[in-house]
């Protein structure tokens, strides 16, 4: 079972059918979700949420100054973190908010220890704001703070998708399912899993990486205690 865990959401799990904003109802069920796999657990989680269903840099901030445009995605984070605390604070799990971009009136500050302390207090803390700097993505600010907080796996959430293929599922019917791999073999066969500087990251400190359905029934509880679920990147 795995001690402290760090959770990568899209941001697109707040938005519900529309794909666009934040869906109460939709944030409200993802909340109960996480809530209830956590149930009955010692583990510590912390969540990394992403802001592409409020803004995406590179789309919506075309002829913008791409440091402007990536900030306000930094900003979009916030805000899905806030929503996500207030529907798990419903569902009677504490939870903290802290960014990398200070704005005390909403959110703490992020900083190491205090974060950890929360964690260790049974609050679910939710990083928001990135990494403070434009230019690296929220798998980047996952791998990071996972790094940063001695976290022992990053899950990465995806929604219908129940791990890594050689080749998009959707799209190929033959698509082979990889139930595991190394770092190196992610980078070296091109399997979209993260973007590169957060898997390089990964793989240098050694940190593994569970890809998964997130909606498939019991498969968080699952992870959570220690169960094999979707696919593993890990180097031996």
């Amino acid at each position: 079972m795995f001690k402290r865990v760090l959770l990568k959401l899209s941001g697109e799990f707040l938005a519900g059918e529309s794909g666009f904003g934040i869906s109460p109802d939709t944030t409200a069920q993802l909340a109960r979700l996480i809530t209830g796999a956590l149930e009955g657990t010692d583990v510590e989680l912390a969540v990394v949420i992403g802001g592409g269903n409020l803004w995406r840099g590179a789309r919506n901030g075309e002829g913008m100054d791409p440091a402007t445009a990536d900030y306000i995605g930094m900003l979009g984070t916030v805000m899905n973190a806030m929503a996500l605390q207030d529907a798990m604070e419903s569902a009677g799990r504490p939870t903290r908010v802290m960014s990398a971009i200070q704005m005390a009136a909403v959110a703490e500050p992020y900083i190491r220890r205090r974060a950890m302390r929360h964690l260790e207090k049974g609050r679910v803390v939710i990083f928001g704001g990135g990494n403070g700097a434009p230019f690296f993505t929220t798998d980047t600010t996952s791998t990071l703070r996972a790094l940063e907080i001695g976290a022992d796996v990053v899950l990465m959430a995806k929604n219908r998708v129940d791990g890594v293929y050689d080749s998009d599922p959707r799209k190929n019917s033959d698509a082979r399912f990889i139930a595991q791999v190394t770092h190196r073999e992610v980078v070296e066969q091109r399997l979209e899993v993260m973007d590169a500087t957060a898997l390089t990251l990964c793989m240098d400190k050694g940190l593994p990486i569970v890809v998964f359905d997130l909606f498939q029934e019991g498969n968080l509880r699952r992870l959570l205690e220690g169960q094999r679920v979707g696919t593993l990147i890990q180097t031996p």
